[in-house]
């Protein structure tokens, strides 16, 4: 095990490169267990890693390496990779960790319409999301283990929307949620069109679909992580400019279930998420942030 904590650094050697950012792009795997003793902290994390623990996961395995390298590791798929210890670790070391879960079409969607809904003083009650997949990732998600995994980024979503406005929600107050994941195994998604006629579109196709959302995405998100390890900051009346926070909230336009520091507000409404990169790189290149006031015209 020790030896494989090597991986990163190994192949930033190999292959001649300044640095390297790892992003999990695997199939979903089962929600796992937050467990006083097992994975809470660092230390606990570690010594359940000596003993082989079965509730450490591959892709928290893959975070552990990249962390104990200091290789920026985001997670792209849903499940919790980052458990507590794994946390602890990330930020005792100040090494870069972002996700999860790829934000591309109908959850962006979602956000979006209810973003605009909640702001426009209309209450949406209920919100059903229905994902027919006929590949691989499907069949993986009809376990019910791992469907909880995408169940939970899916759901979230509107969340800090819904609180946005307490006038049409009380406090604790949500959208009937639900969220159904269906695999067609025989390689074939069935869509109805308008006239409620069923179109046929083959697996080849369907896989080009989600190579089209999920390819600048991933683009996106390596771009992003390493520009974050290189960008240094300090409040005024600080001495000394430091890094961006290891939990990189920077990537959460990209992300379904953003990962924040504890105490952190966790934003989804898309236009916010946007306007925060907006305004970063405004910054970097030494203009003031866009408020949309403009004052000067007024």
């Amino acid at each position: 095990m020790l030896k494989s904590w090597r991986k990163p650094v190994e192949f930033k050697e190999k292959n001649k490169v300044d640095k390297a950012v790892v992003l999990w792009t695997a199939n979903t795997e089962r929600y796992s267990n937050v467990v006083n003793g097992l994975n809470d902290t660092t230390e606990n994390l570690m010594a359940s890693l000596e003993r082989n623990e079965a509730e450490i996961s591959p892709s928290t395995l893959f975070a552990i390496a990249c962390v104990l390298e200091n290789v920026p590791f985001i997670n792209g798929s849903p499940q919790n990779t980052f458990v507590p210890g794994l946390i602890e670790l990330a930020i005792q070391r100040n090494s870069l960790i972002g996700g999860d879960d790829f934000k591309s079409g109908q959850t962006k969607m979602k956000s979006v319409l209810v973003d605009f809904l909640v702001g426009a003083g209309i209450k949406p009650t209920s919100i059903v999301s229905y994902n027919h997949l006929g590949n691989n990732d499907g069949m993986n998600l009809s376990a019910p283990q791992t469907f909880r995994s995408k169940e939970i980024s899916k759901s979230n979503v509107v969340d800090d929307m819904v609180a946005s406005n307490g006038i049409l929600y009380e406090p604790g107050e949500h959208p009937d949620h639900v969220v159904v994941i269906k695999q067609e195994s025989n390689g074939r998604v069935h869509i109805g069109d308008i006239h409620g006629r069923e179109k046929h579109h083959s697996f080849a196709q369907y896989l080009r679909g989600l190579s089209l959302l999920a390819a600048p995405i991933i683009l996106d998100l390596v771009l992003l992580a390493e520009l974050s390890t290189r960008i240094q900051l300090k409040a005024e009346g600080e001495g000394k400019f430091h890094s961006f926070h290891p939990i990189a909230t920077i990537l959460s336009y990209l992300s379904k279930a953003p990962l924040v520091p504890p105490g952190t507000p966790v934003v989804n409404a898309l236009s916010k998420q946007r306007a925060m990169l907006e305004n970063i790189f405004r910054a970097c290149v030494g203009l003031a942030p866009e408020n949309n006031m403009i004052l000067e015209y007024k």
